[in-house]
């Protein structure tokens, strides 16, 4: 039976302001620098990197527990110990979590786009979580963004191009024509089959 929960999960809730500690320990077991999905709801994504990478190191970060727990426990099952999902908030969890490691990749893909304007402080991209994603990451590291909302997407380019350290791969204010890594969202799924036009966007870490 798939598994359900709220699909709209407001970020500013107290409860999730104060995630216990204990459970952001980031699963490294390896010396591969750690490839890492934010807000990876099923992780349908990063199952299909891991499967295709056992070297590798995948990290999906989330903010509603119980696809968290149901991650790791399908990872666990399917004998993948190089994937594994954590409770956290994005926005303020970060630094904790990942501080000394090693990051090769963040991928950012469709998120919440919380249309309301009201609402639009809740969305994952800003200039603070940019100017620290690209401190993280290991030089030449990369940074993926997809949306199939426009104005979301447009709205994460402008935060990402006015962002020092990084350049878009694709030339500036250009998005991707196709997704350049071997794996697929279940949100892309769905959209791809429908025919309807996603934008995604590239950055690799220059200084």
């Amino acid at each position: 039976m798939p598994l359900r929960v709220r699909h709209h999960v407001n970020p500013f809730h107290l409860r999730l302001l104060d995630i216990a500690p204990e459970r952001l320990a980031a699963p490294v077991g390896q010396d591969e620098a750690l490839q890492i999905e934010l807000g990876c709801a099923d992780a349908q994504f990063l199952f299909q990197l891991a499967r295709r990478d056992p070297l590798g190191s995948y990290v999906g970060v989330e903010i509603r527990e119980p696809l968290v727990d149901d991650v790791n426990r399908r990872a666990e099952a399917e004998g993948l110990h190089n994937l594994r999902a954590l409770f956290a908030h994005i926005n303020l969890d970060l630094q904790r979590l990942f501080a000394g490691h090693r990051i090769r990749r963040f991928f950012i893909n469709f998120p919440d786009p919380w249309f309301k304007r009201a609402h639009h402080n809740r969305r994952i991209v800003n200039p603070e979580l940019a100017d620290q994603l690209v401190s993280m990451l290991e030089p030449g590291g990369e940074l993926f963004f997809q949306s199939d909302i426009w104005d979301l997407a447009i709205a994460a380019m402008e935060v990402f191009e006015t962002t020092a350290g990084i350049e878009n791969t694709a030339g500036e204010w250009s998005f991707l024509k196709h997704n350049p890594y071997p794996a697929i969202s279940l949100r892309e799924e769905r959209v791809s089959e429908k025919n309807l036009p996603i934008w995604r966007i590239l950055y690799r870490r220059v200084a």
